[in-house]
């Protein structure tokens, strides 16, 4: 499905996702068009290599430097890495999201779905509350779902409902995740775990919930179904997952909505620590990783919220205004202005 349009979205969204976590990067994004389930192996590995070999001179450690996203995951990056390095020399730093034995880091698979949850604790802390004390429903059940409802769940949240592409279940009394997440493995599916009943995965967004966290696609929170909402925060793990029709009606209705470009920042963060491991050649332990990743989700959170103070406006907009305001900021210094 990936096209130009949403590719240089993307890009834009990635600027500003960089600014408000205060890393130094811009923003880029690339894709393929394909679907990654129909291809072997040995053709992925080969789109792979094809597609390094014609971007070569543009990626480089200190030019472009990417990672993985929908369909592809480390071995593809692995790919990237070889073929870069055949025409640049070996250079771990090209791209992030690596294998540990490529000089991936610790923590970045599971970076994105924590610093989800380090996101929802900082914004739950601002409004008096804990992850113990609430019930989540979460739509998608992929890398960053399923790691976000494994820590939700050991800090004593209760999941109480959980789709994705094969199916939805729930359970009101809280799913036991690493049950399901061992169903998941072993079947693939969602379906038929005998530790919650099954649900129609359209309804997991109206679901009654304290918090919703949508993992899967943009878009699925829209004037269709916004009214008829029930949790009381959304945590925005996907990107772009509320349009702005929803956005306004949710505003409404009092839903404090934490945006994706700062909720899911905690993938770029780690890869931005994985890059920072190779170039200095000394990779950090897990807890490093882990504790680094939790002090930028927290004052980004702060940062975001002193924005809504001064601007008297949302989350969204206070995200905004402090990543464009970042970037408005340096490129005056560098004497850019028009």
């Amino acid at each position: 499905m990936v096209d130009p349009d949403e590719v240089n979205a993307l890009a834009q969204l990635m600027t500003w996702k960089s600014a408000v976590a205060d890393i130094p990067y811009g923003g880029a994004k690339g894709g393929i068009g394909c679907n990654p389930g129909d291809l072997s192996k040995s053709e992925l590995e080969r789109l792979t290599r094809v597609f390094t070999q014609k971007i070569h001179d543009l990626i480089g450690v200190h030019t472009d430097v990417p990672a993985p996203d929908m369909g592809t995951n480390a071995q593809t990056m692995a790919w990237i890495l070889d073929e870069y390095s055949k025409f640049h020399g070996h250079s771990p730093a090209v791209v992030t999201g690596k294998p540990i034995d490529l000089g991936g880091s610790l923590g970045r698979e599971a970076a994105t779905g924590r610093g989800v949850v380090f996101a929802t604790e900082a914004l739950l802390a601002e409004h008096g509350k804990s992850i113990k004390d609430l019930t989540f429903a979460i739509q998608g059940f992929g890398n960053v779902g399923s790691w976000a409802a494994k820590l939700i769940h050991e800090r004593g949240g209760k999941v109480i409902a959980v789709s994705d592409i094969t199916g939805a279940v729930k359970n009101p009394n809280g799913i036991d995740i690493p049950e399901l997440l061992r169903h998941k493995e072993t079947t693939g599916s969602l379906k038929d775990f005998q530790g919650a009943e099954s649900m129609d995965a359209n309804e997991l967004l109206i679901h009654k919930c304290d918090v919703l966290i949508p993992c899967a696609l943009g878009g699925v929170l829209n004037r269709e179904n916004a009214a008829d909402v029930k949790a009381k925060f959304i945590i925005e793990a996907a990107n772009h997952p509320t349009d702005p029709e929803a956005d306004e009606i949710l505003a409404k209705k009092g839903v404090v909505v934490l945006p994706d470009i700062y909720a899911n920042s905690g993938g770029v963060t780690v890869s931005y620590f994985e890059w920072v491991q190779n170039i200095q050649g000394f990779m950090w332990d897990e807890q490093q990783v882990n504790n680094t990743l939790q002090n930028y989700m927290t004052r980004a959170f702060h940062n975001i919220k002193s924005m809504c103070q001064t601007h008297d406006c949302n989350l969204r907009m206070g995200a905004f205004t402090l990543g464009v305001s970042r970037v408005a900021r340096a490129t005056l210094l560098r004497g850019w202005e028009a």
